[in-house]
Protein backbone atom coordinates (compact mmCIF):
# COMPACT_ATOMS: atom_id res chain seq x y z
CA UNK A 1 0.00 0.00 0.00
CA UNK A 2 1.31 3.53 -0.67
CA UNK A 3 1.33 4.68 3.18
CA UNK A 4 3.34 1.75 4.06
CA UNK A 5 5.86 2.47 1.47
CA UNK A 6 5.91 6.15 2.22
CA UNK A 7 6.54 5.14 6.10
CA UNK A 8 9.63 2.56 5.19
CA UNK A 9 11.18 5.48 2.96
CA UNK A 10 10.44 7.73 5.63
CA UNK A 11 11.89 5.30 8.46
CA UNK A 12 15.19 4.95 6.09
CA UNK A 13 15.56 8.75 5.72
CA UNK A 14 15.69 9.04 9.61
CA UNK A 15 18.08 6.03 10.02
CA UNK A 16 19.98 7.64 7.10
CA UNK A 17 19.99 11.30 8.96
CA UNK A 18 20.91 9.68 12.19
CA UNK A 19 24.06 7.49 11.73
CA UNK A 20 25.27 11.46 10.53
CA UNK A 21 24.29 12.90 13.55
CA UNK A 22 27.36 14.82 15.55
CA UNK A 23 27.72 16.23 19.11
CA UNK A 24 26.89 19.40 17.42
CA UNK A 25 23.53 18.68 16.41
CA UNK A 26 22.32 17.48 19.46
CA UNK A 27 23.20 20.45 21.24
CA UNK A 28 21.59 22.44 18.73
CA UNK A 29 18.27 20.45 19.55
CA UNK A 30 18.80 20.85 22.75
CA UNK A 31 18.65 24.35 22.36
CA UNK A 32 15.91 24.56 20.24
CA UNK A 33 13.68 22.70 22.30
CA UNK A 34 15.07 24.84 25.14
CA UNK A 35 13.80 28.01 23.46
CA UNK A 36 10.45 27.03 22.33
CA UNK A 37 9.96 25.39 25.94
CA UNK A 38 10.82 29.22 27.27
CA UNK A 39 8.43 30.66 24.75
CA UNK A 40 5.46 28.59 25.89
CA UNK A 41 5.86 28.79 29.44
CA UNK A 42 6.60 32.83 28.59
CA UNK A 43 3.27 33.07 26.78
CA UNK A 44 1.13 30.94 29.09
CA UNK A 45 1.04 34.13 31.33
CA UNK A 46 0.62 36.76 29.16
CA UNK A 47 -2.33 37.86 26.36
CA UNK A 48 -0.69 36.12 24.03
CA UNK A 49 -1.71 32.40 25.11
CA UNK A 50 -5.06 32.92 23.75
CA UNK A 51 -3.71 34.50 20.64
CA UNK A 52 -1.67 31.24 20.32
CA UNK A 53 -4.89 29.11 20.77
CA UNK A 54 -6.77 31.47 18.26
CA UNK A 55 -3.58 30.95 15.78
CA UNK A 56 -3.69 26.80 16.39
CA UNK A 57 -6.99 26.55 15.43
CA UNK A 58 -6.76 28.77 12.35
CA UNK A 59 -4.03 26.59 11.52
CA UNK A 60 -6.09 23.15 11.93
CA UNK A 61 -8.89 24.90 9.47
CA UNK A 62 -6.59 25.70 6.98
CA UNK A 63 -5.25 22.11 6.63
CA UNK A 64 -8.88 20.85 6.46
CA UNK A 65 -9.56 23.26 3.63
CA UNK A 66 -6.33 22.37 1.80
CA UNK A 67 -7.20 19.03 2.13
CA UNK A 68 -11.03 20.37 0.88
CA UNK A 69 -9.17 21.48 -2.87
CA UNK A 70 -10.78 24.73 -1.25
CA UNK A 71 -8.62 27.08 -3.50
CA UNK A 72 -10.21 30.26 -3.33
CA UNK A 73 -9.95 30.23 0.50
CA UNK A 74 -6.45 29.27 0.35
CA UNK A 75 -5.56 31.76 -1.83
CA UNK A 76 -7.22 34.62 0.42
CA UNK A 77 -5.11 33.23 3.05
CA UNK A 78 -1.69 32.91 1.50
CA UNK A 79 -2.36 36.35 0.73
CA UNK A 80 -3.75 37.72 4.23
CA UNK A 81 -0.93 36.05 6.04
CA UNK A 82 1.96 37.57 3.91
CA UNK A 83 0.83 40.64 6.71
CA UNK A 84 -0.42 38.36 9.55
CA UNK A 85 3.04 38.02 11.17
CA UNK A 86 3.48 42.21 11.18
CA UNK A 87 -0.41 42.88 12.52
CA UNK A 88 1.01 40.16 15.51
CA UNK A 89 4.29 41.82 16.20
CA UNK A 90 2.06 45.08 16.46
CA UNK A 91 -0.55 43.55 18.58
CA UNK A 92 2.04 41.84 20.67
CA UNK A 93 4.19 44.78 21.55
CA UNK A 94 3.33 45.10 25.24
CA UNK A 95 4.25 41.07 25.73
CA UNK A 96 7.52 41.30 23.40
CA UNK A 97 8.94 44.40 25.43
CA UNK A 98 8.45 42.53 28.40
CA UNK A 99 10.31 39.58 27.38
CA UNK A 100 13.34 41.49 25.79
CA UNK A 101 13.72 43.62 29.65
CA UNK A 102 13.39 40.07 30.89
CA UNK A 103 16.70 39.21 29.07
CA UNK A 104 18.43 42.11 30.44
CA UNK A 105 17.70 41.17 34.06
CA UNK A 106 20.18 39.75 36.73
CA UNK A 107 17.48 37.26 37.50
CA UNK A 108 16.86 35.59 33.93
CA UNK A 109 17.81 31.93 34.81
CA UNK A 110 15.16 31.90 37.77
CA UNK A 111 12.61 33.17 35.57
CA UNK A 112 12.67 30.82 32.73
CA UNK A 113 9.66 29.32 33.07
CA UNK A 114 9.98 26.08 35.56
CA UNK A 115 7.76 27.48 38.45
CA UNK A 116 5.57 30.30 38.34
CA UNK A 117 7.40 33.08 39.54
CA UNK A 118 5.41 35.01 40.17
CA UNK A 119 2.95 32.88 42.88
CA UNK A 120 5.70 31.18 44.42
CA UNK A 121 7.05 34.02 46.18
CA UNK A 122 3.49 35.12 47.87
CA UNK A 123 2.14 32.08 47.56
CA UNK A 124 -1.36 30.97 46.32
CA UNK A 125 -4.45 32.64 47.15
CA UNK A 126 -5.76 31.38 49.94
CA UNK A 127 -9.18 31.18 52.30
CA UNK A 128 -7.78 33.91 54.09
CA UNK A 129 -7.06 36.37 51.78
CA UNK A 130 -10.65 36.01 50.40
CA UNK A 131 -11.91 36.69 53.81
CA UNK A 132 -9.70 39.68 54.26
CA UNK A 133 -10.79 41.17 51.05
CA UNK A 134 -14.50 40.92 50.97
CA UNK A 135 -14.27 41.92 55.21
CA UNK A 136 -12.87 45.05 53.74
CA UNK A 137 -15.03 45.53 50.55
CA UNK A 138 -18.22 45.23 52.96
CA UNK A 139 -16.74 47.55 55.27
CA UNK A 140 -15.69 50.38 52.89
CA UNK A 141 -19.25 49.55 51.35
CA UNK A 142 -20.87 50.29 54.58
CA UNK A 143 -18.93 54.17 54.43
CA UNK A 144 -19.27 54.29 50.56
CA UNK A 145 -15.24 54.50 50.28
CA UNK A 146 -14.58 53.66 46.53
CA UNK A 147 -12.38 51.14 45.93
CA UNK A 148 -10.94 49.24 42.73
CA UNK A 149 -9.37 45.68 43.37
CA UNK A 150 -7.27 43.56 40.90
CA UNK A 151 -6.40 39.61 41.66
CA UNK A 152 -3.99 38.35 39.57
CA UNK A 153 -4.70 34.64 37.72
CA UNK A 154 -2.59 33.38 35.41
CA UNK A 155 -1.49 36.13 33.25
CA UNK A 156 0.82 38.47 35.00
CA UNK A 157 -0.25 42.17 35.47
CA UNK A 158 2.92 43.43 35.79
CA UNK A 159 2.39 45.67 33.17
CA UNK A 160 0.41 47.59 35.20
CA UNK A 161 2.00 47.64 38.25
CA UNK A 162 4.51 50.02 37.12
CA UNK A 163 2.11 52.72 37.00
CA UNK A 164 1.39 52.55 40.66
CA UNK A 165 3.28 52.51 43.35
CA UNK A 166 4.75 49.74 45.25
CA UNK A 167 3.40 48.40 48.72
CA UNK A 168 4.32 44.95 48.88
CA UNK A 169 2.44 43.86 52.09
CA UNK A 170 0.29 40.93 53.30
CA UNK A 171 -3.46 40.81 52.50
CA UNK A 172 -5.40 42.51 55.26
CA UNK A 173 -8.67 44.48 55.47
CA UNK A 174 -6.97 47.02 57.73
CA UNK A 175 -4.30 47.42 54.53
CA UNK A 176 -6.89 47.41 52.22
CA UNK A 177 -8.87 49.95 54.04
CA UNK A 178 -6.21 52.65 54.63
CA UNK A 179 -5.04 52.26 51.45
CA UNK A 180 -8.63 53.55 49.69
CA UNK A 181 -9.38 55.58 52.51
CA UNK A 182 -10.39 59.27 51.50
CA UNK A 183 -7.94 61.90 51.15
CA UNK A 184 -5.03 59.46 51.80
CA UNK A 185 -1.67 59.41 49.36
CA UNK A 186 -2.63 55.95 47.81
CA UNK A 187 -6.68 55.89 47.56
CA UNK A 188 -6.55 56.94 43.85
CA UNK A 189 -6.30 54.08 41.06
CA UNK A 190 -6.51 50.19 41.34
CA UNK A 191 -4.75 47.91 44.50
CA UNK A 192 -3.29 44.58 42.62
CA UNK A 193 -3.29 41.49 44.87
CA UNK A 194 -0.85 38.74 43.80
CA UNK A 195 -1.46 35.94 45.96
CA UNK A 196 -1.49 36.47 49.55
CA UNK A 197 0.34 40.26 49.23
CA UNK A 198 -1.12 43.46 48.20
CA UNK A 199 2.16 44.45 45.61
CA UNK A 200 0.88 48.24 43.99
CA UNK A 201 -1.32 50.63 44.75
CA UNK A 202 -2.82 53.71 42.31
CA UNK A 203 -2.23 51.63 39.95
CA UNK A 204 -3.67 52.91 36.22
CA UNK A 205 -6.22 50.57 34.49
CA UNK A 206 -7.66 50.16 30.51
CA UNK A 207 -11.32 51.76 30.53
CA UNK A 208 -13.67 49.75 28.55
CA UNK A 209 -14.89 51.11 25.79
CA UNK A 210 -18.30 48.64 26.00
CA UNK A 211 -20.88 50.49 25.02
CA UNK A 212 -23.02 47.76 26.68
CA UNK A 213 -22.48 49.08 30.46
CA UNK A 214 -24.52 51.29 31.90
CA UNK A 215 -23.92 55.37 31.42
CA UNK A 216 -24.55 55.27 34.79
CA UNK A 217 -20.98 53.63 36.11
CA UNK A 218 -18.11 55.69 36.46
CA UNK A 219 -14.17 55.47 35.52
CA UNK A 220 -14.05 52.82 38.28
CA UNK A 221 -15.95 50.79 37.14
CA UNK A 222 -15.35 50.84 33.55
CA UNK A 223 -11.67 50.60 34.37
CA UNK A 224 -12.62 47.33 36.40
CA UNK A 225 -14.19 45.71 33.03
CA UNK A 226 -11.07 47.40 30.96
CA UNK A 227 -8.80 44.85 32.72
CA UNK A 228 -10.75 41.98 32.93
CA UNK A 229 -11.35 41.97 29.17
CA UNK A 230 -7.57 42.13 28.50
CA UNK A 231 -6.60 39.86 31.18
CA UNK A 232 -7.56 37.17 33.02
CA UNK A 233 -7.82 39.00 36.25
CA UNK A 234 -10.71 39.32 39.35
CA UNK A 235 -11.49 42.44 39.87
CA UNK A 236 -13.28 43.83 42.75
CA UNK A 237 -15.28 47.15 42.57
CA UNK A 238 -16.53 49.53 45.45
CA UNK A 239 -18.69 52.17 44.59
CA UNK A 240 -18.48 55.38 45.90
CA UNK A 241 -21.88 56.72 45.32
CA UNK A 242 -23.90 53.29 46.78
CA UNK A 243 -21.55 51.52 48.56
CA UNK A 244 -22.74 48.24 46.32
CA UNK A 245 -19.89 45.91 45.26
CA UNK A 246 -19.53 44.46 41.91
CA UNK A 247 -17.18 41.54 40.18
CA UNK A 248 -15.59 42.06 36.86
CA UNK A 249 -14.40 39.35 35.02
CA UNK A 250 -13.79 38.29 31.47
CA UNK A 251 -15.47 41.35 30.66
CA UNK A 252 -18.87 40.45 32.43
CA UNK A 253 -19.76 42.95 35.66
CA UNK A 254 -21.79 41.32 38.24
CA UNK A 255 -23.18 44.09 40.48
CA UNK A 256 -24.92 45.13 44.08
CA UNK A 257 -23.51 41.43 45.73
CA UNK A 258 -23.57 40.28 49.14
CA UNK A 259 -21.06 39.18 51.35
CA UNK A 260 -22.26 35.75 50.85
CA UNK A 261 -22.75 35.67 47.34
CA UNK A 262 -18.75 37.86 46.28
CA UNK A 263 -17.14 35.07 48.33
CA UNK A 264 -19.40 32.32 46.58
CA UNK A 265 -18.12 33.85 43.47
CA UNK A 266 -14.95 34.91 44.27
CA UNK A 267 -14.00 30.98 45.16
CA UNK A 268 -15.61 30.14 41.61
CA UNK A 269 -13.08 32.13 39.40
CA UNK A 270 -9.91 31.11 42.09
CA UNK A 271 -11.12 27.64 41.86
CA UNK A 272 -10.85 27.30 45.26
CA UNK A 273 -14.18 25.30 45.51
CA UNK A 274 -12.55 22.46 45.25
CA UNK A 275 -9.96 23.05 47.90
CA UNK A 276 -12.36 24.12 50.03
CA UNK A 277 -14.28 20.39 49.29
CA UNK A 278 -11.49 18.57 50.47
CA UNK A 279 -10.43 20.68 53.30
CA UNK A 280 -14.25 19.91 54.58
CA UNK A 281 -14.20 16.07 53.80
CA UNK A 282 -10.62 15.84 56.00
CA UNK A 283 -12.93 17.48 58.77
CA UNK A 284 -15.49 15.57 59.30
CA UNK A 285 -13.03 12.50 58.22
CA UNK A 286 -10.80 13.50 61.30
CA UNK A 287 -13.95 13.29 63.80
CA UNK A 288 -16.60 11.31 64.90
CA UNK A 289 -19.76 11.50 67.20
CA UNK A 290 -20.31 9.24 69.74
CA UNK A 291 -24.11 8.66 71.67
CA UNK A 292 -24.62 11.31 73.39
CA UNK A 293 -23.53 13.35 70.52
CA UNK A 294 -20.01 14.83 71.37
CA UNK A 295 -17.48 14.80 68.54
CA UNK A 296 -14.34 12.33 69.35
CA UNK A 297 -11.18 12.47 67.29
CA UNK A 298 -10.89 9.14 64.90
Amino acid sequence: MRWTETANEYLNNVGTYASTVDLFDVVEILIIAFLLYYILAWMKNTRSWRMLKGLIIIFFFLLIVNAMKMTNIMWIAENVLSFAVMAIIVVMQPELRQALERLGEKSFLPSIGFSDSSHSAEGAFSEKSLNEIVKACMEMGKVKTGALIVIERKESLKDYERTGIEVDGIVTSQLLINIFEHNTPLHDGAVIVRGNRVTYATCYLPLSDNLGLSKELGTRHRAGVGVSETTDSLTLIVSEETGGISIAYEGELQRHLRADELKEKMRQIMNMNGEENAKGRHRRKGKSKTKDGKETAE
